[in-house]
């Protein structure tokens, strides 16, 4: 039987003084103005707990969808766009700042936006929206690398970085 790694959350109270990712979140929250691109949705009822509420972890798939839909958009579909370069991405981390609760039925707003764009990664900014409440700020990055088994980081694709800088808004920061 294969040993199973042991996780260890640390909830200690410097811990949460002292994470990287909680300050990365801090900035200003998004507003509907700072997206060109949204995915309606509707709350279906499996999205919500026993609170009435969307559970937590389906805004990470309405952020998947909305960065889905985002790449179909803009001209670059996921994955076939990326086969040409030799390249797939691959979800390394998010960040989640709720401020808000979805209920069944609600119609939302999923904004998408490419934030930032580094040399083998780029981060969206992924905002639900009520109206313009929002809801919820996600932010997720994908790492580039090369599809299959052993994944080496190569460099997010030029055509993707120009397609992006070109239709933002709030251009990403290099």
């Amino acid at each position: 039987m294969p040993v199973l790694p042991r996780i260890c959350i640390n909830l200690s109270r410097e811990y949460w003084l002292n994470d990287p990712y909680l300050e990365a979140m801090s900035d200003a929250p998004s507003r509907p103005a700072d997206f060109s691109f949204f995915e309606p949705m509707r709350v279906r009822w499996a999205d919500c707990d026993m609170q009435g509420i969307v559970f937590n972890p389906n805004y990470l798939v309405y952020a998947d969808n909305a960065m889905t839909e985002y790449m179909r958009a803009v001209g670059f579909p996921y994955p076939e766009a990326l086969m040409p370069f030799g390249a797939d991405v691959f979800a390394a981390g998010s960040q989640i700042d709720f401020k808000g609760s979805a209920r069944f039925d609600d119609m939302l707003r999923v904004g998408a936006r490419v934030e930032r764009i580094g040399r083998t990664s780029f981060r969206f900014r992924i905002s639900v929206f009520r109206g313009d409440e929002l809801l919820t700020d996600i932010r997720t990055t994908y790492v580039c690398a090369t599809p299959g088994e052993n994944r080496k980081t190569i460099p997010v694709p030029a055509k993707f970085v120009e397609i992006v800088e070109r239709l933002e808004t709030l251009k990403p920061e290099r």
